[in-house]
């Protein structure tokens, strides 16, 4: 141990410090037979970066390139204890940078600094930690390398202090590389220049001064690590030539010089420094600093006052001085300088951040300039480039580009706005939005050709006078609208002289208009020119330049081929409308039993028609049936399937059918149509002479009830899956309405949208309902309608209401009898009809309504079953009707001349202007009705049966 000692005093004096580091570690090694050895030094932040080792294999190497100083390794104990650490390797974590080798530690001592320890010396022993003579030899060899390394020479850096306002540094400005390091994050930034000089590229570069460190040459580390720490210690510049790893492996020679800069405290946080490759020679920096001075760009050296300290030729030509009169002058006081706004705020902010600024400047005589300028430890320097030419150059063609930009814009809004258009108007409307106020015009014309006359469609700006003299004018030659449809091209007339000149038979008719210019636009689609679009300017000095001429030409293609497809959509539209109209109740019927009102609304959205319906029908002994629905879907297919039904609802209403077996039927034709085939519907049937209600509904929203005193509510059906999704039987909600109710029928369109659920609708609908229930149904359909679905609103479905303001019959026009089920009955029957008949004034009708009911009783008697029972009713005609507790269907049959029965209902049909049977649920009504003479008897009046005496 001693020897080894003894061996290390006898080194002479003045070797490198990596020579020192390299002997101790050697012999550390050596005295505790350990594995391996490394030495670390303390770095920037809080690295410990591996500047020598001995027996440690390359990828092992790489992980102990840089050790964080806080981590639990025994280098970094050691530093920061400030005393010697072991520690085996198996007792570090997943996280440790150091490999693992069985039964093996690692022992460390410091290296000690100034005032603290500036890295550790770690030997890879192997077994247990070392013995206290061990510890001491260690301790001894580190105190012999702290001695050596206090004297070494530093062969990397070369020390120096530059006097204030040197331009050298801003020589070196021209190739140098800045950069800038956060002292309390670690964080290190080079610029793009500083890349090169250290020949890292953007993708492999890390913003971390452990990366500057990994590249630096381990025998310069020593020494540029102490200037570092020398710099801050003492708040110096810092300056040092050492090696850096290129990225292929060879080192080449830089040099860097930084100052500090200080926070509020007066405390070092950041250096900002500079780099460049110092491999050129003295001829080469001199031949460079030639070249710096005949440069094409302007360059200016500043003192730390400000004071001009360089100039070059360009410079002194820009600013009108020679370089003694420009010598040691503050640069915003030359009378050049001073009216360039922002040059000193410029250099102000740059030296006191740090950091390179850019930015424009104009100068004397139009002449603009690009100053950069480049803070270096001994002032600043700037740069400045005349970018006049490409400053005229870029404002030329960013013009160019805000032209076309301009046009791009406009056509791409005009596109929209014409694929949005479904009518000829929409497109008239979107060229005189957005065409007219692009080009400056003053009048739209456009006008279609149909039998070879033109026809005007939309005008903008167009005296009212003139539109008629235009509309409907034949194509004649010598015209320029007739001459854009003949030839298919654009007609350009620049003034009212070269109008008169050109098309002389139409020149008072133009001079009319106020017009000085004119652009017809032919409109061609699908390979014919169907019609012209006229923009007219009055200003004298209206003119178009070549590519607005071309963008008009484009646009009319445009607008063509909209208004061809807005005229289809319009031909459409209205064909599908009428057969949407043809399908619904032109008119609905004026009953005594109520007062209705219907609206229908189509979507608002495409020319689809919907599958929406509503009906009113009449039946018989005052009832009505009130009926509405709503096919799934929209188009001919679901507007056809909607006729259909509507059909056969009515069909089977008047077959008499109860409610539910009627939307059974519905549903099995709803069936026939495919599985997609779906539709809702609701059936309501009336019954006048008691004011009862049966209501079938199949997945159709709930009907409103509106009662004479005003209270609103949503009657409480019961409703089955819609139609084709049902499985009947369907079940009917039987209710009493007050006479004089409201009962208002809706499809979902009517309360329900995207932005609207159906809940809300349906509290707005009753809102409605409750504050303008006494108004007329007409007045009231509006007023709903325009409620719920206001006109700027655009609807995606379409939408039908009904309304019904439903009566009573008076009990003193109904008239009632119970029967016995015995041949009598007839007899008693005729008497009855007798007296009723005399008491209502229409003794006309007795002989008449005796044999109908004598043979409707006589039927029953011979054929049915009871109970039996006779009803008269007075109304609009006289309805005569027997019911009985057979469910047996009445037909008639051709009787031969030896039959003794079968011709009761022959003449029963003979008799009466109609007749019919209708179901109920204890057997069957069979009714006839006969006209009334007078119109007075429209009313209808119910009588007390049990008043009238027997025959």
């Amino acid at each position: 141990m001693n020897g080894r000692l003894a061996l290390l005093e006898s080194v002479e004096a003045g070797i490198a410090e990596s020579e020192v580091l390299r002997l101790a570690l050697l012999h550390a090694v050596a005295e505790l037979g350990g594995l391996a050895g490394a030495v670390h030094l303390r770095g920037p932040m809080s690295a410990l970066r591996l500047v020598a080792s001995m027996g440690v294999p390359p990828c092992v190497a790489r992980s102990w390139e840089i050790i964080d100083q806080e981590g639990t390794e025994a280098p970094a104990l050691a530093v920061r204890r400030g005393r010697q650490a072991w520690a085996p390797t198996h007792s570090f974590d997943g996280d440790t940078q150091f490999v693992q080798w069985p039964d093996t530690g690692l022992a460390a001592v410091p290296l000690l600094g100034a005032d603290r320890p500036r890295g550790a010396l770690t030997v890879v022993t192997q077994g247990a930690q070392p013995t206290s003579e061990q510890w001491e030899f260690m301790c001894a060899v580190a105190a012999w390398a702290q001695e050596r390394t206090r004297v070494a020479s530093p062969p990397a850096g070369r020390l120096r202090e530059e006097p204030r306002g040197s331009i050298s540094g801003a020589l070196r400005a021209v190739q140098v590389g800045t950069w800038d390091w956060n002292m309390r994050t670690g964080e290190l930034l080079w610029d793009e220049a500083a890349m090169i000089v250290y020949g890292a590229t953007p993708d492999s570069f890390v913003p971390r001064v452990e990366s500057w460190m990994k590249i630096v040459h381990p025998d310069d580390l020593p020494s540029v690590l102490a200037a570092v720490e020398k710099a801050i210690r003492d708040e110096t510049v810092f300056e040092a030539e050492y090696r850096v790893r290129r990225p292929d492996g060879r080192y080449g020679w830089t040099q860097t010089r930084a100052r500090l800069v200080l926070d509020e405290d007066g405390e070092p946080y950041r250096m900002i420094g500079r780099a460049w490759e110092s491999n050129e020679s003295p001829a080469a920096r001199n031949a460079l600093s030639r070249v710096l001075r005949h440069m094409r760009d302007g360059f200016l050296a500043l003192d730390h006052d400000w004071k001009i300290v360089f100039t070059n030729l360009e410079a002194e030509r820009t600013l009108g001085y020679q370089d003694e009169e420009l010598f040691g002058r503050v640069l915003w006081e030359l009378p050049p300088i001073q009216h360039v706004r922002g040059l000193e705020a410029g250099c102000r902010k740059a030296a006191a951040e740090g950091t390179p600024a850019e930015f424009d400047v104009e100068g004397a005589a139009g002449r603009f300039f690009h100053l950069r300028m480049v803070p270096v430890p001994d002032g600043i320097t700037i740069y400045a480039t005349d970018v006049t030419r490409q400053r005229n150059e870029e404002a030329a063609r960013v013009a160019a580009q805000q032209a076309a930009a301009e046009r791009a814009r406009r056509t791409t809004e005009l596109t929209a706005a014409l694929a949005k258009a479904t009518t000829s108007q929409d497109v008239i409307d979107a060229v005189a939005q957005r065409v007219l106020p692009a080009f400056a015009g003053d009048s739209l014309l456009v006008q279609i050709v149909e039998d070879g006359r033109l026809h005007t469609i939309g005008a903008r700006g167009v005296p009212k006078g003139l539109l008629g003299s235009v509309d409907g004018r034949a194509l004649v030659e010598r015209d320029p609208m007739s001459e854009a449809v003949a030839t298919g091209n654009p007609v350009f007339v620049n003034s009212i002289q070269e109008y008169r000149a050109r098309y002389p038979q139409v020149a008072d008719l133009a001079q009319a208009t106020g017009m000085n210019a004119a652009v017809y636009l032919p409109l061609t689609a699908s390979g014919h020119t169907f019609g012209v679009c006229v923009i007219t300017f009055d200003s004298p000095d209206a003119t178009l330049s070549s590519d607005e001429s071309t963008l008009l030409t484009a646009i009319s293609a445009l607008v063509a081929h909209a208004l061809e497809r807005a005229r289809l959509y319009e031909a459409e539209h209205t064909r599908s409308h009428e057969l949407q109209r043809s399908l619904l109740p032109k008119d609905l019927p004026q009953l005594a039993e109520c007062t209705t009102a219907a609206r229908y609304l189509p979507t608002g959205q495409g020319m689809e028609v919907g599958g929406d319906w509503y009906d009113v029908i009449p039946l018989s002994a005052g009832r009505v049936a009130f009926v509405i629905g709503d096919v799934m879907g929209h188009g001919l297919s679901e507007a056809a399937t909607m006729g259909r039904l509507r059909t056969a609802v009515r069909t089977l209403a008047d077959l008499e059918l109860p409610p539910d077996e009627i939307m059974s039927h519905l549903n099995d034709a709803i069936g026939e149509l495919g599985e997609d085939s779906y539709a809702t519907c609701l059936y309501a049937l009336y019954d006048s002479t008691d004011g009862r209600c049966s209501i079938v509904s199949a997945g159709h929203p709930p009907p409103a009830l509106v009662r004479p005193d005003g209270s609103v509510h949503f009657l409480d059906t019961v409703s089955d899956p819609p139609l084709g999704a049902a499985d009947p039987p369907f079940r009917t909600t039987e209710l009493t309405i007050p006479e004089e109710s409201l009962l208002v029928l809706y499809t979902d369109g009517l309360v329900e949208s995207s932005v609207r659920p159906i809940d809300r609708g349906l509290a707005e609908l009753a809102r409605l309902l409750g504050t303008t229930s006494k108004r007329d149904l007409d007045s009231l359909s509006d007023h709903l309608v325009a409620g719920l679905l206001p006109s700027d609103q655009a609807t995606a479905d379409d939408s039908a209401l009904l309304i019904a303001r439903v009566h009573a019959l008076a009990a003193d026009r109904i008239a009632s009898w119970s029967l016995p089920s015995e041949p009598q009955a007839a007899g008693q029957a005729r008497g009855y009809v007798r007296r009723q008949l005399a008491d209502w004034e229409l003794e006309e009708l007795t002989v008449t309504t005796e044999l109908l009911a004598s043979e409707l009783v006589g039927n029953v008697v011979r054929y049915a079953k009871g109970p039996m029972r006779l009803r008269l009713l007075r109304g609009k005609e006289l309805i005569c009707e027997v019911s009985d507790g057979s469910l047996t269907m009445p037909r008639i049959r051709h009787a031969s001349e030896t039959d003794e029965g079968g011709r009761g209902l022959q003449l029963v049909a003979a008799l009466s202007q109609r007749w019919g049977t209708r179901y109920t649920v204890a057997g069957k009504w069979i009714w006839t009705a006969q006209p009334l003479a007078s119109s007075a008897a429209a009313d209808v009046v119910e009588f007390d049966a049990d008043s009238v005496p027997l025959l």
